[in-house]
């Protein structure tokens, strides 16, 4: 396989660069970012699609990651109950090292090649789930071991890797190839692979949730009242829908029911 992940950088001498010509460089080569998912994006569909139906018969949808991807996919998969409504556990993380030890970034965890099945038998995990590894090389041990289980086991197995013909897309039945081409500082895939990264995280779950029912319109009606920010947007939601005037009846209707489609179920609207 080719490498592109690691191939030099198309610029030199950076510390010559001046701040203006090094965030240009920066925002030029962020620009090829949506371009590169463009391509991917019937890979990016049919995993989806996948786990849409995963979803909707009962089953889980497991992240499977290292570094920086692996971190990413814990700032997606914590937000969902929120922002959606849905039970914790529906969309899950297997991190290297743990997600408890999420901001000590311990690197080493990823050539663990035992760890990543393990953590998913702990899960319970079966031909119901589906697993998503993501590894920007396409080579991380602790993530291409585990597909490889997966596989092994009838569990459907995704990835997205930034590298073409990887093992991890060899090992996955539906692979997500994002070639971004060569990093600004050599190798750092915290930047290219990651900002890839970040944008299908978004494509996965908010098409997902849509798709899932958890939004209506473009409304997130099944959000959770956690704090004032978030009832006061929801409030305004429930006015709008439901066609009422008084904000505080409004409010006292959306406490009542907990969100606003069940505050809309019970309006008959």
């Amino acid at each position: 396989m080719i490498r592109i992940t690691e191939q030099p950088s198309l610029y030199r001498h950076l510390e010559k660069m001046t701040i203006e010509e090094l965030t240009a460089h920066i925002n030029n080569e962020d620009k090829k970012v949506a371009l590169a998912i463009e391509k991917a994006l019937p890979q990016v569909n049919r995993l989806i699609a996948a786990i849409v139906d995963k979803l909707k018969s009962g089953g889980r949808m497991f992240y499977l990651g290292a570094g920086s991807g692996g971190r990413l996919s814990v700032l997606d998969a914590i937000e969902l109950p929120t922002t959606y409504g849905i039970p914790k556990g529906v969309v899950n993380v297997v991190l290297a090292g743990g997600v408890e030890h999420l901001i000590e970034a311990p690197e080493e965890k990823e050539d663990d090649t035992e760890a990543g099945w393990a953590a998913l038998k702990e899960y319970n995990i079966s031909d119901k789930d589906i697993v998503v590894g993501i590894s920007a090389s396409g080579t991380t041990p602790f993530v291409l071991a585990a597909l490889k289980q997966c596989r092994a086991a009838g569990i459907t197995a995704g990835c997205i890797v930034s590298n073409p013909e990887s093992p991890i897309a060899t090992a996955s039945s539906l692979p997500v190839e994002v070639i971004t081409g060569p990093e600004f500082v050599t190798g750092s895939t915290r930047m290219k692979c990651g900002t890839a990264q970040k944008m299908i995280f978004d494509m996965i779950s908010t098409t997902t949730m849509i798709k899932l029912e958890r939004v209506e319109d473009s409304s997130m009606v099944n959000v959770l009242l956690i704090n004032d920010k978030i009832t006061d947007r929801a409030v305004k939601i429930l006015m709008d829908k439901a066609g009422l005037d008084d904000y505080d009846d409004a409010k006292a209707i959306l406490l009542k029911y907990g969100s606003v489609k069940k505050a809309m179920d019970a309006l008959g609207r």
